[in-house]
C-alpha cells in the first residue's frame, strides 16, 4: 500500500514535470545541425537520458511514449529525445558505415552543450540510448567514440554485417533486446533485396567483450528482473561495464525498461 501512495505521488510530480520551451514552440528546441525535445524532472542538476527514434519515427512520438518518458522523470531523470535527419520522407540516422551525412556524433554532443546551458542538465552523466535505427546509432558511436557519453543503452538495435574489426573501449553498455524480435533478429537479416545485411547481436556482444578487455565469453553474473533475463560481464577493463537483457516479446520498448536501465545506471561506478 506504501508503495501504491508513493508511486501515485510521483506520477502526479511527474505530470508537473516541465517541458522545456525554446523558442515559440513548446518543447522543441533548435541548434544549427537539428532539433530536439526535452522534459526536465523536479530537481536541479538532473541526469540526462538521451533516447533516438527508430526508423521513420520523430523525437515528438518518443515523448509520446509515456510508460518511457515518465518512468525516467519518476526516476529524476531528464528526457532529451533528438530529430533524426529526413530522407525520402523518412527520419532516421546517419550510422552506416561510410554513409554521407549529417555527422551525428557531433549533433549529439551540441545538443548537449545546449541542453545545458538551457535547462542546466548533470554534463557529466548523460547515457545515449536509442530503439531499432536508434539503436543501432548508440553501437556504432559507443564503437568509435566511447567517452562520448557516460554509458550506452541500446534496445533492439546492434552493428550490420560486416562487423567491425574492433571497437575503442572500454565501454559501459546494456544490451535490450526482444526474443521474438523479427525486425532486428538477434541472428541479423537481409534488407534491401540483399544488399544490406543486419548483424549478429550475439556477434556484436564479443566484439564488445573484446573492447572492454574481458577474460573470457562466458558470463559470470546471470539475473532476472521482472520479464528480464540478464547476463552480465564484469571480469573486465576497469571502468567498463557490459550486460545483455532479454526480454519474451518481439520489436518494441519493453515494458519496465526505464526501470531496469535506471537501476543498472545506478549501480555504476559513479552513476
Amino acid at each position: 500500500m506504501i508503495r501504491k501512495l508513493w508511486l501515485a505521488l510521483c506520477v502526479g510530480l511527474v505530470g508537473e514535470a516541465a517541458r522545456a520551451a525554446c523558442g515559440a514552440e513548446p518543447a522543441t528546441c533548435q541548434i544549427a545541425t537539428g532539433a530536439y525535445h526535452i522534459e526536465l524532472p523536479q530537481r536541479n542538476n538532473p541526469p540526462l537520458v538521451i533516447f533516438l527514434h527508430g526508423y521513420g519515427g520523430s523525437a515528438s512520438n518518443v515523448m509520446k511514449n509515456r510508460a518511457l518518458v515518465d518512468g525516467l522523470l519518476v526516476r529524476g531523470y531528464a528526457v532529451l529525445a533528438p530529430e533524426g535527419m529526413e530522407e525520402n520522407g523518412r527520419r532516421s540516422w546517419n550510422f552506416y558505415p561510410g554513409g554521407q551525412g549529417r555527422d551525428e556524433t557531433r549533433f549529439l554532443t551540441s545538443v548537449v552543450e545546449d541542453a545545458y546551458k538551457r535547462f542546466g542538465i548533470d554534463a557529466d552523466r548523460v547515457v545515449l540510448s536509442g530503439f531499432s535505427a536508434g539503436g543501432f546509432m548508440v553501437n556504432y558511436l559507443a564503437c568509435a567514440t566511447p567517452d562520448a557519453f557516460s554509458a550506452y543503452a541500446p534496445v533492439s538495435g546492434g552493428f550490420w554485417r560486416p562487423h567491425p574489426d574492433s571497437c575503442a573501449g572500454p565501454v559501459r553498455l546494456f544490451h535490450t533486446h526482444g526474443w521474438t524480435d523479427a525486425v532486428v533478429p538477434l541472428e541479423g537479416r537481409y534488407l534491401g533485396g540483399g544488399q544490406f545485411q543486419q548483424g549478429d547481436i550475439f556477434t556484436g556482444l564479443e566484439i564488445w567483450r573484446g573492447a572492454n578487455g574481458c577474460v573470457d565469453n562466458i558470463p559470470d553474473a546471470f539475473s532476472e528482473t521482472g520479464q528480464f533475463m540478464r547476463r552480465k560481464w564484469t571480469r573486465c577493463a576497469e571502468g567498463s561495464a557490459l550486460e545483455l537483457a532479454l526480454f519474451p516479446g518481439g520489436h518494441g520498448i519493453p515494458e519496465g525498461w526505464a526501470d531496469m536501465f535506471v537501476d543498472w545506471y545506478e549501480g555504476l561506478p559513479g552513476g
